[in-house]
């Protein structure tokens, strides 16, 4: 065996190894962040059995905390759905100045911390807010009650119809709206025949995400909600405080019941994204 073949030999027993090894770093990271953690998570929760693990979800404040929870994704789900949907269809089918900077703002739940979220909500509508006096004097309380929550729920989880929608509505093009249209179809007979059929997974999709991160969202729910147990405390911070309080076992069945959610929405991610690449390669 000449010298080059040795060479070449070598490089390809490199490049068949190179695939290996990153495969092998990738599970490494996942297991220590992802799979350790969520295992150690249902142990600690199942551990005693599972009596207590339902007893901790009868507890009144963890009933309280999840159907807070609740109710702030069926609230923010329709809000964010129809503003999605408003504004994908304004950017996706015109072209008009501040475009690109009606996109960014879109994004800005993405770009900036929750905490902050909340800081400005409260800068808007607390005491000292730009808001406070005249919401003072109409008896209306934002912050550190059910509307700041609405409020700060609905932003962080604002985005995810549109930036869906978005690109389904530009992949579609106008034709068969325009073709509609001149058949005599009015604007809402051209949305639920014709536009809504094609966007329907990448709604559904948005739906899902907005969904996941409505229920999860912890950083601007703890600034304006005052995290008062029974009042205004939703799941996740009903985990944190009760784990502060030594209530490690309550904690612990909390946080299995998000996992357990979002496992549900991965799998629905799975099944809505298979279904959407198998409607395009059939289109």
């Amino acid at each position: 065996m000449t010298l080059s073949d040795k060479t070449n030999l070598s490089t390809k027993k490199q490049r068949n190894l190179a695939p290996t090894i990153l495969i092998g770093i990738s599970i490494i990271y996942l297991l220590f962040i992802l799979y350790i953690p969520t295992l150690n998570l249902f142990y600690f929760a199942f551990r005693n059995g599972i009596g207590p693990f339902f007893a901790n979800m009868t507890t009144p404040a963890f009933l309280h905390a999840a159907w807070l929870t609740f109710i702030l994704a069926v609230i923010t789900l329709p809000l964010n759905t129809i503003f999605g949907l408003c504004a994908a269809w304004a950017i996706a089918r015109n072209q008009f100045p501040g475009r690109a900077f009606l996109l960014s703002l879109i994004d800005l739940p993405f770009s900036i911390s929750p905490v902050v979220a909340g800081l400005m909500i409260i800068l808007l509508y607390g005491r000292q807010g730009w808001f406070g006096d005249f919401l003072q004097e109409q008896g209306i309380r934002v912050v550190f009650a059910f509307p700041g929550i609405v409020l700060a729920t609905a932003f962080v989880s604002m985005p995810f119809v549109a930036r869906e929608v978005i690109p389904v509505l530009e992949e579609m093009g106008k034709d068969q709206e325009e073709a509609a249209k001149t058949l005599g179809a009015n604007g809402w007979q051209i949305f639920w025949r014709v536009t809504l059929p094609h966007i329907r997974w990448g709604v559904l999709y948005g739906l899902i995400l907005t969904n996941a991160r409505a229920m999860g969202e912890f950083g601007a729910v703890a600034v304006v909600s005052g995290n008062i147990r029974g009042r205004t405390q939703s799941l996740p911070l009903f985990i944190e405080d009760a784990y502060k309080q030594y209530e490690t076992q309550a904690a612990f069945s909390a946080a299995v019941l998000l996992a357990l959610l979002a496992v549900v929405t991965v799998i629905l991610k799975e099944i809505l994204e298979r279904r959407t690449h198998s409607t395009r390669r059939v289109h």
